[in-house]
C-alpha cells in the first residue's frame, strides 16, 4: 500500500479528528487494517509486553448498532451544560466561532459513526474501573500510545480517524454487540476508519509551548 509524502513532522501536526471528511461511500481493504495494526504493534507499552487488542467492525448490522449506541450517548453528552462544546465560552468571538465549527463537525459524527466502512474498537486487557491512577494509567499505556499509532499510520495512508470515547457510557452494551468480554477487557476508543476526502489536511491552532511548560516547579 502506497503512503502519502509526508515527512514526520508533517505527518505528526496533520494527523486530524476526521468527521466531516470522512469517505463513506470507499470500502476499506482488510490488508490495510492489518498494516494500521502492525505498525500499531510496534509502539512502546509496559514491559515490552503489549496487551492490546482491536476489534475492526465492518459487518453493516453491527456497525449500525454501535452507531446508535454512540448517537445516544452524544445526546446525553448534548445535555451536559458546561461541558458540550456549544456551551463552553471560550472567552472571545473568534474562539467561540471556532468552537461552535467544532461541534458542527462533533453532531456531524454522532449522526454518521454507523456509516463509516469499518469502525474499531481499541481494548486492552484488565478492567480501569475503582483502580488506583498508577493500574489505570498502566492499562491505558498498553493502548493509548498504539492507537495513536494506529491512527498515524492510516493518516500515512490516506484514510481518517476520530478518536472518541462517549461509547464508554453504554461500554458493556457495545461489548455485547461485538462479544468481547466485558469483565476482562477495557475498551479505551471507539474510532470510524474511512479514506479521507481529499488528503491535505492543516496544522492546527495551538498555544505557544511555553503557555504550557513547568519549568522546574509548576
Amino acid at each position: 500500500m502506497s503512503v502519502l509524502d509526508l515527512n514526520p513532522d508533517q505527518l505528526l501536526t496533520t494527523t486530524r479528528a476526521v468527521r466531516k471528511r470522512l469517505d463513506f461511500g470507499r470500502p476499506v481493504p482488510d490488508d490495510v487494517v492489518r498494516e494500521c495494526v502492525s505498525v500499531a504493534l510496534q509502539s512502546p507499552s509496559g514491559s515490552n509486553n503489549p496487551s492490546m487488542h482491536y476489534v475492526v467492525v465492518r459487518d453493516a448490522a453491527k456497525r449500525r448498532a454501535i452507531g446508535d449506541i454512540y448517537r445516544f450517548c452524544f445526546t446525553q453528552y448534548q445535555s451536559m451544560d458546561g461541558t458540550y462544546l456549544r456551551t463552553i465560552d471560550k472567552g472571545s468571538e473568534e474562539a467561540n466561532r471556532v468552537q461552535q465549527r467544532s461541534a458542527d463537525s462533533a453532531d456531524y459524527l454522532a449522526d454518521h459513526m454507523g456509516d463509516a466502512p469499518v469502525l474499531i474498537l481499541a481494548c486492552t486487557n484488565g478492567r480501569m474501573d475503582n483502580v488506583p491512577g498508577i493500574v489505570a494509567a498502566s492499562l491505558a499505556g498498553n493502548i493509548a500510545p498504539a492507537m495513536w499509532s494506529f491512527m498515524l499510520a492510516a493518516r500515512a495512508r490516506g484514510l481518517g480517524t476520530c478518536w472518541t470515547t462517549l461509547h464508554l457510557m453504554m461500554e458493556e452494551q457495545t461489548a455485547e454487540v461485538v462479544g468481547i468480554p466485558f469483565e476482562t477487557v477495557q475498551q479505551v476508543c471507539l474510532s470510524p476508519l474511512a479514506y479521507t476526502l481529499g488528503t491535505d489536511f492543516k496544522v492546527a491552532a495551538r498555544p505557544e509551548p511555553d503557555s504550557i511548560i513547568h519549568w522546574d516547579s509548576w
